[in-house]
C-alpha cells in the first residue's frame, strides 16, 4: 500500500464528506478497488469507530491501522485532521482582513454565487421530478419558515419531507 495514495484517498473523502460517516462510500470504493482493504476490515473499523469515544469520523484511523499498522493509522489521522485545521487557519486569516473592502466584496460575490448555484440546482430538482402546485407550495412555505429563524432547519426539512409524503400520489 502506498501511504501517499492512502493519504490522498482519505483526504479527498474527508474534504467532500459532510459528516463523520459521510466519507465511508468513497474510501470503501477506492480501498476495495485497489485490494488494500476487505469488507471485514471496514466492518471492524466502523465498529471500533462507533464504540470508542470521540467523533465518529475517526473510524478511518482504525482502518489505517488494520490495513497498514501504525503508519496507516498515522497517515489516516493526518488526512482526517488536515481539513479542519485548514479551516481554522483560513478563519484566522480572514478575521485579520475581513474589514478590507476587497475582501468584503469577494465574500459578498462568493455568497451570491453560492445562492445562484443553489437556485439552479433547486430548479433542476423541481423540473426533474415534475413541478406541480404542491411542490411550489412546499418550497415557498419552507422558505418562509426559514426566514423566521426561530424554527430549526432540521424541523423545516422534516416537515417538508412529511408534506411531500402526505401529498404524493
Amino acid at each position: 500500500m502506498s501511504p501517499l495514495v492512502f493519504f490522498a484517498i482519505v483526504l479527498r473523502a474527508s474534504l467532500l464528506a459532510t459528516s463523520g460517516m459521510g466519507n465511508v462510500p468513497a474510501i470503501h470504493a477506492d480501498m476495495l478497488a485497489r485490494a488494500w482493504a476487505t469488507d471485514r476490515a471496514f466492518a471492524e473499523s466502523l465498529a471500533i469507530g462507533q464504540i470508542t469515544p470521540g467523533p465518529s469520523g475517526l473510524w478511518v484511523i482504525s482502518l489505517g491501522y488494520l490495513v497498514d499498522g501504525v503508519r496507516g493509522a498515522l497517515v489516516a489521522l493526518a488526512a482526517v485532521v488536515l481539513p479542519p485545521l485548514v479551516v481554522v487557519a483560513v478563519d484566522r486569516a480572514y478575521r485579520r482582513v475581513a474589514h478590507v473592502a476587497a475582501v468584503e466584496g469577494f465574500v459578498r460575490g462568493l455568497s451570491l454565487g453560492v445562492v445562484g448555484t443553489f437556485v439552479v440546482v433547486l430548479l433542476g430538482v423541481l423540473y426533474g421530478t415534475g413541478i406541480d402546485a404542491t411542490m411550489v407550495v412546499i418550497a415557498v412555505v419552507s422558505a418562509a419558515l426559514g426566514f423566521v429563524k426561530k424554527i430549526p432547519v432540521v424541523a423545516i426539512v422534516a416537515a417538508a419531507a412529511i408534506a411531500g409524503i402526505a401529498t404524493s400520489r
